[in-house]
């Protein structure tokens, strides 16, 4: 039971970001003459010169050198994923949307929207570990050994080579900056959208009644908080900062929760964007 309902949120998550990945591509991007960075980029470049070959089918074929390269590091059952959630992208993006409407008006408004249905479109497809292959394959092995860059920072440090490339297949510079910003945009959504699930908010607590403030906390919370003990500079009067993580809508309990144990306590609240370990994921 458990593992159907796993593969019908796998095929949920790749459709519905498949078809807002096609939508932003080719609806906006593609209509709007410039290209994003990556497999997708280097496909639209290759439609333009030869348009019967479709952008879908040609991701396909770009794909295959890239999994073999990528294929050990990322694993089987990553593999298997991905190709589901590319061969989709690919029904959808050569099947769907060339029936449908395109976008027509303003480049620099195509930009950013296709920068936000494709980023909100992969983001959902990495949620659920997978990718719709490309650069993507590049992208998630590249995070997993060096696991403290950011998705978006290697977006943009391997798309930016395929970006240049539209200055010269479009004949004009407005090309580059819109797939620029189309690139750009995406990757905001996909740090924001892929943190926001793992962000937390860290509260710290200095107080003179470190045990109580944390006891309190932790039987009201239903979760620990670490006490260290601190020293004010100016009066050199020992104290104790409690520390708690929690998410955003808990923090006005946390605070209740602080103020009635000492009224005379200082809170302070800051985000920290992945908190992993023990109670988190």
């Amino acid at each position: 039971m458990k593992k159907a309902k796993e593969i019908l949120l796998d095929v949920l998550f790749f459709t519905v970001g498949a078809t807002l990945y096609s939508l932003g591509i080719y609806s906006f991007a593609v209509a709007g003459d410039f290209a994003p960075g990556g497999i997708a980029g280097v496909a639209i470049i290759i439609n333009h010169f030869f348009d019967f070959i479709p952008i879908g089918l040609c991701t396909l074929i770009i794909n295959i050198p890239v999994i073999a390269f990528t294929f050990r590091i990322l694993g089987k059952k990553f593999f298997f994923k991905s190709l589901i959630s590319m061969v989709i992208v690919a029904l959808v993006m050569d099947c769907l949307f060339p029936n449908l409407p395109t976008y027509s008006g303003s480049p620099l408004l195509a930009a950013l929207f296709a920068g936000a249905f494709s980023g909100i479109g992969l983001s959902l497809i990495y949620m659920r570990n997978s990718s719709t292959g490309g650069t993507d394959f590049l992208i998630l092995a590249l995070k997993r050994k060096y696991p403290h860059m950011s998705i978006g920072t290697i977006t943009i440090l391997i798309d930016g080579s395929v970006i240049i490339l539209n200055g010269f297949v479009f004949g004009n510079i407005d090309a580059v900056l819109f797939g620029a910003t189309l690139t750009y945009i995406s990757t905001v959504f996909i740090d924001k959208i892929m943190y926001a699930k793992e962000s937390r908010k860290k509260i710290s607590i200095i107080t003179s009644k470190g045990c109580e403030v944390g006891k309190a906390i932790s039987e009201k919370m239903g979760r620990g908080a670490t006490i260290l003990d601190a020293q004010g500079a100016f009066r050199r009067e020992d104290s104790q900062l409690v520390i708690y993580i929690c998410s955003g809508r808990q923090v006005s309990r946390v605070k209740e929760i602080v103020f009635a144990a000492d009224e005379n306590a200082l809170v302070f609240v800051s985000t920290s964007d992945e908190v992993a370990g023990r109670a988190f994921s």
